[in-house]
């Protein structure tokens, strides 16, 4: 592709941390034509949301853009005076965050934000219920009334993607839309990003460590790993014949609904008693029913996947087993004894075996706690051990995730999220457990993470462990789960061994849930392939 024909063209980006001048960009190149979208995917750190926000002249506190050139319809964006560089921002260059709350008003209304997008001109009416079709949304008077809280994760994101493409840029960087989404709100998403960007002819940087919504999304992919492009290409290229050992090993780490489980069903259970039950539990929020009839009972070493979309009630069933949330009626048992419904009213010995691990490592852990203080904090509620038998506990905990002693004495910003997730872990099992509750602890995890994160819980229930491990990634079920339960709007609406649900789901939510699963290998990218100009 000749520089003339591209609509975005990338010279030896660099991008350092200003303290010292070591690089976190190390002279990224490449070129793109209008309508076209790079995926760019690599671990946690290697600098791929750097690099995206590097393209609006922008560099988080603490860093700096140390040169190249970063020339968009043959403006070089890099070279423009702070004011006009602010004018560009938006106008030339759009960019959408992750969190939908990072871009939008909680305080003001989905229209006042759209006219502050689009003007408030004669045609301002006319373009915002334009661009609200575009992305899938209604354009009535209700729907523009509405504040961000009104608003499903799906609907939110979808706004932030109107509001952003309004001015109709010519380059637009997506970081991570799609992460934490249901496989059904995400599918919707990157749809919206297809088509927008092919219909406006915009060029486009997705961001994700998913290769699967790369794949799905993009037409060439970038891998980043320590700063640089090691590989690029089109999709096409990348995925079958990947040329870089990094790329190789992404490729290894991601979960696949074709692919094999870590955890095969135990046919020959030595105790037929459940480690956990559930007998027609219901639960409401005021005066709204959430949860119908629930039953389902967990055996010891198993692993029991709960799947569903955004809203299903997954969460609220989790909070109201471990007692965060009041049943309305129903029963819980553990081990043969029954639980009661607050975990205020549980006797010890239940609070400790029934262990919570959080989906967000970065708000379950205490930032002004060091590791070491966070893991004996519940030896001491409990009552386990004190003083030398708790610190060697902490020894222990910290080795069985796979973690080095000298992280106790750190704090959790000072970790990686991997290893904060080790933590939360870590945590959960230094009370020897014997059934653990997993809320979506791997959605925001790349792909390499995740999978040494499965591969632990797998080797833990070898050990006898018991898991109830809510998640809406179905290619994770498939590596992890030998039994799955699939919830819609409160109720079970199927359940079986993990291979009979996801090979020949019966009901039809699960097979929607099945058909808007992204699998690495299924297709690719849904705008087509073209040859990639990109070296690093």
């Amino acid at each position: 592709m000749s520089a003339s024909h591209a609509a975005v063209v990338v010279e030896d980006l660099r991008v350092v941390i200003e303290r010292d001048g070591t690089p976190i960009v190390r002279g990224a190149s490449f070129e793109l034509a209008p309508g076209e979208v790079l995926g760019l995917v690599g671990e946690s750190g290697s600098g791929k949301s750097t690099l995206g926000l590097a393209l609006l002249g922008f560099a988080k506190p603490g860093a700096r853009i140390d040169g190249g050139r970063v020339a968009v319809d043959g403006t070089d964006v890099l070279s423009l005076a702070p004011a006009e560089l602010r004018r560009t921002r938006g106008s030339r260059v759009a960019y959408v965050p992750q969190d939908p709350g990072a871009s939008l008003n909680p305080r003001m209304s989905v229209g006042a934000q759209l006219r502050e997008a689009v003007g408030t001109g004669p045609e301002s009416d006319a373009l915002i219920r334009r661009i609200l079709a575009e992305v899938g949304l209604p354009d009535d008077r209700e729907f523009l009334t509405r504040h961000p809280e009104q608003l499903s994760g799906g609907q939110q994101q979808r706004v932030a993607i109107a509001m952003a493409i309004a001015p109709s840029p010519r380059l637009i960087v997506l970081d991570e839309p799609t992460t934490g989404l249901d496989v059904t709100t995400q599918r919707m998403v990157l749809d919206t990003v297809a088509r927008v960007t092919e219909a406006h002819d915009m060029a486009a940087i997705y961001i994700s460590h998913d290769l699967a919504v790369i794949e799905h999304v993009a037409d060439k992919v970038g891998v980043m790993q320590n700063g640089r492009l090691v590989e690029a290409g089109t999709m096409q290229e990348v995925l079958s014949r990947p040329a870089h050992p990094y790329t190789q090993q992404l490729l290894a780490a991601v979960p696949s609904l074709r692919g094999p489980s870590l955890r095969e069903p135990d046919t020959a259970q030595s105790d037929p008693r459940p480690v956990f039950e559930a007998e027609g539990v219901n639960a409401s929020h005021g005066h709204n029913q959430v949860l119908f009839d629930v039953s389902f009972r967990v055996q010891r070493g198993e692993c029991v996947a709960v799947v569903g979309e955004s809203g299903s009630g997954k969460t609220t069933l989790s909070r109201t087993l471990i007692g965060l949330h009041p049943a309305d009626s129903g029963s819980m048992s553990l081990a043969s004894r029954v639980l009661a419904d607050r975990v205020a009213d549980r006797s010890r010995d239940d609070r400790r075996e029934m262990q919570y691990i959080f989906q967000n490592p970065y708000a379950s852990l205490q930032p002004r706690r060091r590791i070491r203080d966070t893991l004996t904090l519940p030896l001491r509620a409990l009552q386990i051990s004190t003083g030398s038998s708790a610190d060697a506990a902490v020894r222990s905990a910290l080795d069985r995730v796979r973690l080095l002693p000298e992280v106790a004495d750190k704090f959790p910003a000072e970790l990686s999220g991997g290893q904060r997730q080790r933590v939360a872990i870590a945590r959960a099992l230094i009370c020897e457990p014997t059934f653990l509750i997993c809320d979506e602890i791997t959605s925001a995890l790349d792909v390499s993470v995740q999978a040494s994160v499965l591969e632990l819980l797998a080797e833990l229930m070898d050990d006898g462990l018991s898991m109830l491990f809510v998640t809406h990634n179905l290619a994770v079920v498939n590596a992890i789960a030998t039994r799955t339960v699939v919830v819609q709007r409160g109720r079970i609406v199927e359940q079986g061994s993990t291979r009979s649900v996801l090979t020949a789901p019966a009901h039809p939510y699960t097979q929607r849930l099945m058909a808007d699963t992204l699998d690495v290998g299924a297709g690719v990218g849904s705008h087509g392939a073209e040859g990639a100009s990109a070296h690093g």
